[in-house]
């Protein structure tokens, strides 16, 4: 299984420095990356990565707002095996209906992903797993209408921090997960509350044994208060040190 990080995490220094940047991923010990709205930058971003030998298996863009076409030529020039669209605003968990006609997009945009060789996936965030219809969270919702093309990218922090036992999760949801976020905390929804992986509340290796088909587990902070280089570091560190 493969660790990698999620990008969004350095966009700060990614902003100032992205060559630079992309190089302290590869020292810190990382061999994958999973980018984020990666049309704008993919020529340097690809660049940097084969300076650095990382691969991006997967990658989050905006595929039901934005140029489906444009965002999957950039993610096959990147070697992005899986595009991951990362946000459906809230107002939108709510009601099957809703849920349905996301999934039908989802379900549309994976067509059009084959014909590039590329598969779809989605990401959640906290409100999904509030949001229940008919006692069951609107995530689980999502997948009884998604073609089984469509896999998903479970957040296992936001996850719980929508009130979900992240494990118990994963194992309803079973070989629909291909990937996860790995991130770590106290569980609240302030992201600058967030710790590196290991130092929080999170049940890191029960969420990894619960994913009997993960393909690549993806660190992420979504902010950090103290030296983000380090947060990654540590999280990459504590994760290959294992239990």
């Amino acid at each position: 299984m493969t660790y990698s990080l999620q990008l969004y995490t350095l966009r700060k220094p990614l902003e100032e420095d992205l060559a630079g940047t992309i190089s302290r991923v590869a020292a810190a010990g990382y061999t994958a990356v999973e980018p984020y709205n990666f049309v704008a930058t993919a020529e340097p971003l690809a660049a940097a990565l084969a300076q650095n030998g990382l691969t991006a298996p997967s990658g989050h863009a905006p595929l039901l707002r934005a140029d489906q076409n444009e965002i999957f030529a950039a993610a096959a020039a990147l070697g992005i095996g899986t595009v991951i669209d990362p946000h459906v605003e809230a107002s939108l968990w709510t009601n099957e209906t809703d849920i349905a006609a996301t999934a039908k997009a989802l379900n549309e945009a994976a067509k059009r992903g084959a014909e590039h060789g590329v598969r779809v996936g989605y990401h959640n965030h906290e409100f999904e797993l509030e949001n229940r219809i008919g006692g069951r969270s609107a995530l689980e919702v999502l997948v009884d209408h998604l073609d089984p093309a469509v896999v998903l990218e479970v957040d296992t922090y936001w996850a719980a921090v929508g009130g979900e036992d992240p494990v118990a999760l994963l194992r309803r949801l079973g070989d629909r997960v291909r990937f996860i976020h790995i991130k770590d905390g106290p569980l609240t929804k302030v992201d600058t509350d967030q710790v590196a992986v290991g130092s929080g509340k999170m049940p890191i290796w029960d969420v990894l044994a619960a994913v009997p088909s993960l393909e690549v587990g993806v660190v992420e902070l979504d902010d950090f208060t103290g030296d983000i280089f380090t947060a990654v570091t540590d999280s990459l560190n504590y994760l290959k040190a294992g239990k």
